[in-house]
Order: structure tokens, then sequence, then C-alpha cells
């Protein structure tokens, strides 16, 4: 049960990364004008799901004191690396970035590190 809080991090934080993608990539470039650029960025923080991503980082703060009240910082921390996988899996299943080798030998040695550094 005290691994909850862990989970819950990892999945608001994840659900926050994926959200503000999807909107920004929605939204479209930056502009190169201040004034619009300055009108752009002030409908993404008015998007929904933009506000949805930043309320998930709050709430996985929230989480992750939680965690801090069951476990030491070093035994749980490791776990925050989950985020690599996770997120990396999703950008290449929902926008269609390449997973090279390189990315995917670089989060192996994440996922091995993290089973190493949970067991001390």
């Amino acid at each position: 049960m005290n691994y909850l809080y862990i989970a819950l991090t990892i999945f608001l934080t994840v659900f926050g990364q994926i959200a503000i993608k999807m909107q920004v990539a929605q939204a479209g470039a930056l502009p190169a004008d201040p004034a619009d650029k300055l009108a752009f960025l002030m409908r993404l923080l008015l998007n929904p799901w933009i506000i949805a991503a930043f309320a998930a980082a709050f709430l996985a703060s929230v989480s992750w004191m939680g965690a801090m009240t069951k476990f030491q910082l070093s035994h749980a921390y490791p776990f925050m690396s989950l985020n690599f996988v996770i997120v990396l899996l999703l950008s290449a299943w929902l926008f269609h970035e390449p997973l090279s080798t390189a990315r995917v030998v670089g989060v192996a040695l994440i996922c091995l590190g993290t089973v190493i550094a949970s067991q001390g």
C-alpha cells in the first residue's frame, strides 16, 4: 500500500507531461512576435488540459510527500526514473516519436539502475 504513493506520483507526473505535449502540439509553433508570443502562452495557460497538467504536478507533489513519510528518499527516488520509461513509450505511441536504439538502451540502463538502487 505504501508504494501507491510512489505509483500515484509517477502516474500524475507522466499525465502532466503527456497532456502538456498534446496541447502544445495542437497549438502549433511559438510565434516570433513578442505580442503574439504572449497571447499564445496565455491561451495555453488558460487551456483546461494545461491547467489539469499543473494540478497533476501539484497532486504529484502531495503524493510524493506521502511517500516521504513511508520511505527513505534514497529508496523512493530511483522509482522516479520510471517516468523516463513511461514517457518514452507513450511518446512513441501517441506522438510517433522515434524509438532509437540509443534511447531504448538508455532507458534499459535506467531500469537496471532503478532495480539496483532500490535493493539498497
